[in-house]
């Protein structure tokens, strides 16, 4: 039987964004977005400058006014090394107020972060570094200087190199420009009601590794919220949160539910539980249903391929499509492919302004997993007549 490759548009409005429109290119696209990661940042830093925008679990915390001075001393120290537009420079810390000032250091010098995994081998961390032709490696002192602040990027260059690895076991590098980190940042916002007055989002990691979590950690800070940082110290902390991102695994492992800042914020103020983008199973929505009864569940789908983004399944949908990953938002489509794609199974693939445009050295997969404007996500899924997919095989990609 021959294989087919089918559209299937979302019926269902519940997300739908005026601001995305067609392109000349045939994407859709956002409309009048800011140019650059350090323009939209650069906003809200003047926005919202007393406010804390990065707080650790252990009390130390930084006001958006003193991140963005940091950021820009260690822009300047890394100008004076001599990092040039688009370097690639790699960063080794855990998550935390030391990552975030390396890794807006490195963009407000005009430079491409790499982020280096808390976990990974000597060896795979070797590899990277030679890979991304990283011309320096964060992982000390970091550098400072004159405060220097790049603002000529451009929405087509590359912003982040973010590695993730294949079915196979290879470490590929995703190409992720100021447009598809902008346009995942926008989709994420429109998606929930976060507002602006201040939201607390507790991060669950490490590392900030994964592009689903940057992605997470630059929308708090658009909005003027605060991110708190547990990664592997999970002491006690006497705020709340609002929000609290993370992998299933993470998140309902039993010492942290007994004690730490998540169960402390879990009888308190949690609006929202966000594994999106993050392979979850039904016993573990049932017990993280039971460990935060009062926060809506924000389940999803989304690979480092498509900025962690992609589809959402919305809470009023959550009980009359139980098992779907959502339906595709913020200009994501979505089609299948296969002999059964017709009827609403074959491989999934999807095409968007959040979706990366290649594999950094590796044109040979780049040609096969991005054809004719789709990414090849090699997932099984379901569609129905409505746009809600369903994985029915996951590439662990």
């Amino acid at each position: 039987m021959r294989s087919s490759l089918v559209e299937y548009p979302c019926s269902n409005q519940l997300l739908t964004d005026g601001r995305v429109s067609r392109a000349t290119d045939g994407l859709l696209r956002y409309r009048q977005l800011d140019p650059s990661l350090s323009e939209l940042l650069d906003v809200a830093v003047h926005r919202f400058s007393v406010r804390v925008a990065v707080e650790e679990v252990d009390g130390n915390q930084v006001t958006f006014a003193e991140l963005w001075a940091d950021a820009s001393r260690v822009a300047g120290g890394l100008k004076s090394r001599g990092i040039e537009i688009g370097d690639r420079v790699a960063i080794r810390f855990a998550a935390g107020i030391r990552w975030m000032e390396a890794c807006l250091g490195v963009i407000l010098a005009g430079g491409v972060p790499v982020s280096l995994g808390a976990a990974w081998t000597d060896a795979d961390v070797d590899w990277v570094i030679a890979d991304s032709g990283s011309v320096l490696v964060l992982d000390g002192e970091l550098p400072a200087g004159l405060p220097f602040i790049d603002d000529g990027a451009a929405p087509d260059e590359l912003a982040v190199l973010a590695y993730t690895t294949d079915s196979s076991g290879v470490m590929l590098g995703v190409e992720l420009t100021n447009e598809n980190l902008l346009s995942a940042i926008e989709a994420l916002l429109h998606s929930r009601d976060y507002g602006v007055e201040g939201v607390r989002n507790l991060v669950v990691d490490s590392d900030f590794r994964s592009i689903r979590q940057l992605v997470h950690v630059l929308a708090t800070l658009v909005v003027g919220g605060t991110v708190v940082v547990a990664g592997d110290f999970w002491r006690e902390s006497a705020h709340t949160v609002d929000i609290i991102t993370g992998r299933p695994e993470d998140l309902l492992e039993p010492r942290l539910l007994a004690a730490g800042p998540a169960a402390r914020a879990g009888s308190r103020s949690v609006r929202w539980i966000d594994c999106s983008g993050s392979p979850i199973t039904a016993e573990q929505e049932a017990k993280l249903l039971s460990a935060f009864p009062s926060a809506q569940h924000v389940i999803g789908w989304g690979k480092t391929e498509t900025c962690g983004a992609g589809l959402i399944l919305p809470m009023e949908s959550a009980s009359t499509h139980f098992g779907s990953v959502g339906i595709a938002f913020g200009g994501m489509e979505v089609a299948l492919f296969g002999p059964d794609a017709p009827d609403g199974y074959g491989e999934l693939l999807c095409r968007g302004p959040s979706v990366a445009r290649r594999y950094w050295n590796s044109p040979e997969l780049t040609s096969a997993r991005f054809t004719r404007g789709w990414f090849c996500t090699h997932d099984t899924a379901q569609i129905d007549a409505e746009g809600f997919v369903r994985i029915v095989e996951r590439n662990v990609a």
